[in-house]
């Protein structure tokens, strides 16, 4: 085991280990779609509007990209050494 698969080991361990604290932080996305509809309710609110910014649509973004970042690890190391022999 050379020395840059050891790096990239620990690399996707921190990564997954940061991943599942960041999901297990999200609230739950709740089911009240339909519930809406008979209701009338309104997604034109200030919250609606400003989805964006709150703290459960950082903390998405966040996992996205740590998901995106965790995937490319995942190949470059199993890649690379191939190129190597």
């Amino acid at each position: 085991m050379s020395t840059l698969e050891i790096i990239g080991g620990v690399v996707i361990l921190a990564l997954s280990l940061i991943i599942i604290v960041l999901c297990l932080s999200q609230e739950q996305k709740s089911q009240d779609s339909m519930t809406a509809a008979l209701t009338g309710a309104s997604a034109d609110s200030f919250y609606g509007k400003n989805e964006g910014r709150t703290k459960e649509a950082i903390l998405g973004k966040i996992t996205r990209t740590l998901s995106i970042i965790l995937f490319i690890a995942v190949l470059a190391v199993n890649i690379v050494p191939i190129f190597k022999k």
